[in-house]
């Protein structure tokens, strides 16, 4: 029977791997030389290095987004005041409000008072799909806790539903436990409130 590849796929899953490869391996390892433990810890050191910058750009990337969402906000408060003005104006009329393009509805969905919905499909082979609306959001962020983990932590970042869950059972042939939250984003930005958890029985 053919096997999984024994490198786990996702970045930090990766790191951690090869954290234990570098610590187990040294020159009297069955196969392996003194230039092999050199490579494994100048790869593990530039890995180490380019997470961090990628995590620090993402970072900076989400507050950049916070910053421009709160700009548009205000951008948009301004506009709605002067919107008002216009349209109250003795000599405005509905030509002047189309070529300005201010004719419709003044007030929009507060995004900052709303949350997602989340519905789960548990499949076999470990798949679950996360069913989720947008509202007037660009998507969402999903977290996502299994057993034996201590907190949720972030798991996706999706603009259509369902989200699939691929990841592989923690233990192959045993059902889990997968618990899912979301957040709208805006941007990279998030906003409004987290949805409700919901659970799903992740099967072989």
């Amino acid at each position: 029977m053919a096997k999984k590849d024994f490198m786990p796929k996702t970045q930090d899953g990766y790191l951690r791997w090869h954290d234990t490869l570098k610590t187990g391996v040294t020159a009297t390892t069955p196969g392996c030389v003194a230039t092999d433990v050199t490579m494994l810890a100048a790869d593990n050191t530039a890995i180490h290095a380019k997470m961090t910058a990628a995590a620090l750009a993402d970072a900076a990337s989400k507050a950049a987004h916070t910053e421009l969402n709160a700009v548009i906000s205000t951008s948009q408060e301004n506009v709605r005041k002067l919107a008002r003005r216009i349209k109250n104006s003795a000599t405005y009329t509905p030509a002047i409000g189309a070529q300005l393009s201010i004719e419709g509805a003044d007030d929009s969905q507060d995004m900052t008072q709303q949350a997602p919905t989340l519905d789960t499909t548990a499949k076999s082979g470990g798949i679950v799909e996360v069913d989720f609306n947008k509202l007037g959001a660009e998507g969402v962020h999903i977290y996502s806790q299994r057993d034996g983990d201590a907190a949720f932590s972030f798991l996706a970042s999706e603009t259509h539903t369902p989200y699939v869950d691929t990841r592989p059972l923690l233990t192959a042939g045993k059902p889990e436990i997968r618990r899912y939250k979301a957040v709208f984003f805006l941007g990279k930005a998030e906003i409004g409130l987290e949805s409700a958890v919901v659970e799903a029985t992740a099967r072989p």
